[in-house]
């Protein structure tokens, strides 16, 4: 594996930067392996492959799909898709499968996002023991062959076919972020029951209008704009591959991701067995709170979307959300991770009131968070600056979660700690019950973090 840089292998997936950390040969390379993995590993000869729109997505994928027919592994290509798209081919297939995206990441990385036992994704473990393999560089030797299928109508339908509309006609922006949701956007809503207001729905690899994160809320302010511009009812923002989305409200102001899970959930919570509502771990005590209210248990998690996919599979659990903006509905079909099917199910739940959003969510438990921010380190620096606050904690006798990073509660609110497994960050975030005690703990960790972010200081 003279070619790969390992740390382009994650918890979540494959990613780097092109082409200095992923390009054409690490992606042959790579190709060559999994091609060989599944053969040997899972005893399947065909798998799923697509790409999004990024610039290097197309070169990417050629190399990738020669390197997993030279393993004599075969190919059912289905060019240009979502991530959603990719794991809905994967699923009506019943094959393993990769997805070239870097999905929320700048626009000059790339990566891939696989499985090797169905839909759910490779994480943690199982990318550690495909990179051991991958580096032995034993690999099988064939003549695969390229299939190429088309499934934009029958993907359209399979989002579409569950969804129920009450009497209120909603006006909503879309906003595309110039992503791989464009190219089936209209497909969906031209039809829908909604008056729909497309942005930036041109594919176009270079994000021309802002970068495709819709969890950063300065990509969302074309969005604000638009929205009460056109006197929608609400806005919608799609990250690079349509697995995450965020949403704005009828007054311009950012619906916290947390209340749409509210939302979510109380609209299921009678029309389903299990009342276990999974989220992660950067999320809002509002969200526990409220699924507590409805008389439902409330499971906090780590992050990832992996992860999130997994555990309300293998738990059976309706419903599954993160901070980030992934959202995971288990209620109606299989798994489904799309920021546009997130759309629609929410179109649903506006369509059976009249009322602003705006004034709905006044209802919900109201805390003082800050938004999830992230403090440039290299990756190992990172986890040991992660392991001295959580020693901190524990010398303070404070209750932690350390499931992912290190949560720790106070009476009046809580702080996290991360280490990225998405890029050289880490990730802090916090949240208490009042503007004086989030001031408080933002006051304690901000400098703790940027001084012990310092290398000498921790090695």
């Amino acid at each position: 594996m003279n070619n790969i840089d390992e740390k382009i292998f994650r918890a979540y997936d494959i990613r780097g930067k092109y082409p200095s950390e992923i390009n054409e040969q690490a992606a042959y390379t790579i190709g060559r392996s999994y091609g060989s993995y599944i053969q040997e590993k899972y005893n399947k000869d065909t798998c799923i492959v697509s790409h999004d729109n990024r610039l290097s997505s197309e070169t990417l994928t050629q190399n990738l799909m020669k390197g997993i027919i030279s393993s004599g592994c075969n190919i059912i290509s289905y060019r240009l898709t979502t991530t959603p798209m990719n794991y809905y081919a994967r699923y009506i297939n019943q094959l393993p499968g990769i997805m070239v995206t870097a999905s929320h990441n700048p626009k000059d990385e790339n990566g891939f996002k696989f499985s090797f036992d169905g839909m759910i994704n490779a994480r943690g473990e199982m990318i550690e023991e495909f990179k051991e393999y991958t580096k032995k560089g034993v690999f099988k030797n064939g003549t695969g062959r390229i299939t190429n299928n088309n499934l934009v109508d029958k993907y359209v339908e399979y989002l579409k076919y569950s969804i129920k509309y009450g009497k209120n006609k909603r006006k909503i922006v879309i906003d595309c972020g110039n992503g791989a949701t464009c190219a089936i956007i209209r497909k969906v809503f031209d039809s829908t029951f909604c008056t729909p207001i497309y942005i930036n729905e041109t594919l176009d690899g270079n994000f021309p209008n802002h970068h495709p994160d819709p969890s950063d809320y300065e990509n969302l302010k074309q969005l604000q704009a638009m929205v009460k511009q056109k006197k929608a009812d609400f806005g919608v923002a799609y990250d690079g591959d349509g697995d995450r989305l965020g949403i704005v409200m009828d007054n311009g102001e950012i619906l916290p991701i947390e209340y749409f899970m509210i939302m979510c959930i109380k609209d299921m919570f009678n029309n389903v067995n299990n009342k276990t509502f999974l989220y992660d771990i950067k999320c809002s005590k509002s969200v526990e709170d409220y699924i507590k209210l409805l008389g439902g248990t409330p499971l906090c998690y780590r992050t990832g979307a992996s992860y999130t996919q997994y555990k309300t599979h293998t738990d059976n659990i309706s419903f599954g959300a993160e901070y980030s903006g992934h959202i995971y509905f288990r209620d109606r079909d299989a798994d489904c991770g799309s920021a546009i099917y997130a759309t629609l199910r929410f179109l649903e739940i506006m369509s059976k009131t009249s009322e602003k959003l705006s004034k709905i969510v006044k209802e919900f438990p109201v805390y003082y968070s800050t938004a999830e921010i992230k403090i440039p380190s290299d990756d190992k620096t990172k986890f040991e600056v992660v392991k001295k606050i959580e020693e901190y904690a524990k010398e303070k006798n404070y209750p932690i979660n350390n499931i992912d990073g290190v949560r720790i509660t106070y009476t009046n609110g809580w702080a996290l700690v991360r280490a990225s497994n998405t890029g050289p960050n880490i990730t802090f975030r916090a949240e208490a019950t009042s503007e004086v005690g989030l001031k408080a703990l933002e006051n304690i960790y901000i400098p703790m973090l940027q001084k012990l972010n310092v290398k000498e200081e921790i090695l």
